[in-house]
Parts: structure tokens; sequence; C-alpha cells
């Protein structure tokens, strides 16, 4: 289950969608699915979505987008090392 990003934005700033964030989170783990949080940008929506045990997610803060070539010898050449 995905986090769109428009939740993300915001979640440390709007209670609602802090709220809603959470409630997605809880939901998922409940029916045992894996969640994702699209957008993620700042140190604060990590530390928020950590703090709700979301430890699936993607966005600026971690990388900009890149080919899937170059990711691949990124990590390739990083654990040969």
């Amino acid at each position: 289950m995905k986090i769109d990003r428009s939740f993300i934005m915001d979640v440390t700033e709007n209670a609602a969608d802090a709220a809603i964030t959470n409630t997605i989170i809880t939901l998922a783990k409940n029916l045992n699915l894996n969640v994702v949080a699209e957008g993620v940008e700042t140190a604060e929506q990590l530390a928020f979505l950590l703090s709700k045990d979301c430890h699936i997610m993607q966005g600026f803060y971690f990388s900009r987008p890149i080919e899937a070539a170059a990711l691949e010898e990124k990590y390739l050449m990083k654990n040969k090392k």
C-alpha cells in the first residue's frame, strides 16, 4: 500500500495529514501489507514515518531519480569494496 506524497508533504505540520498517514500505516500493518511512503524530502518527514513504524520510503531525501543501470552500478561497486 502506498501513501501518496500529498499526505507526506505536510505530515509534520498538518494534523489531518498526520492522522491520515498514521491510519494508512496502521491499516496496512493490520492487513499484513507493506506500506511505502512516497515523496519523503526532509529529515522531519523521515523521523515521523520511522516513529510510526513505516520503514519503506522513497523520495528526494534518499536520492534523485536515476536510471536502473546507474543504480545497479552504484550498489554493485559499493558491495565489491
